[in-house]
């Protein structure tokens, strides 16, 4: 263990200054995906309780239940759903459009967080890519000073500063990427399941009500302008 311990060690403290930048994004890109992955639980944004109780619910009968269920509730969920239930006196595309809103707003919601997991992957390799041009500047800057073995072990010091801080910005950009492309397909797989089930749900509240809905009166049309009188 303490031999891994200092190789580590080594790792990192040949790698150069750009080598502290890399880790701060490496110890935010792990918090993030950690945090993220506890929030994105399905569990958390569609609890299995609100599912089962619109999938039970009888096309027409009053959905009283599922709104003492979701009004206690602060999932992603359980807030679409009590929006939709909120506007049913209003006609249905009038609902469809307050709960379009509301299901952008909690989309945006579970992306919270992604937006800095593709920062990360645009710049951890970057910084890498700038410790690799900093080492070489090393190496050449020391060729021809000396022929001696100190210029030999400075040749050697700036080529592992460069291999160094590539390998490590490339080695957080790869897992980030993974942790992005798996939490963006996510959300994405829930978004859709949630607009499935409150459709589903729209459809249930509003079944045979189509007669029944607001239709807007028609205004009656403007008087015909008066004719001008002709003047004799």
């Amino acid at each position: 263990m303490s031999d891994l311990v200092h190789t580590i060690i080594g790792f990192f403290t040949k790698g150069g200054l750009f080598m502290w930048p890399l880790l701060a994004c490496s110890v935010v890109s792990v918090t993030t995906m950690i945090l993220r992955g506890l929030a994105l639980r399905e569990k958390h944004v569609m609890p299995i309780v609100i599912q089962s109780e619109i999938e039970r619910l009888v096309p027409g009968a009053s959905a009283e239940r599922l709104a003492r269920i979701v009004a206690h509730d602060n999932s992603s969920l359980a807030r679409i759903a009590r929006a939709a239930l909120q506007h049913l006196r209003a006609p249905r595309s009038e609902n469809v459009e307050v709960v379009q809103t509301r299901a952008r707003h909690e989309m945006v919601r579970l992306e919270k967080g992604l937006i800095v997991l593709e920062v990360i992957i645009g710049i951890a390799p970057l910084l890498g890519l700038i410790g690799a041009v900093s080492g070489l500047v090393h190496v050449f800057s020391n060729l021809g000073l000396s022929t001696g073995a100190a210029d030999t072990r400075l040749i050697a010091l700036g080529i592992a500063e460069a291999l160094n801080a590539t390998v490590f910005g490339l080695s957080i950009a790869v897992p980030t990427l993974i942790g992005f492309s798996y939490f963006s397909r996510k959300v994405e797989s829930m978004s859709v399941e949630m607009e499935t089930l409150v459709v589903e749900l729209l459809n249930k509240c509003y079944y045979g009500r189509s007669s029944r809905e607001f239709v807007p009166a028609k205004m009656p049309s403007p008087p015909p302008p008066p004719v001008p009188t002709p003047v004799a």
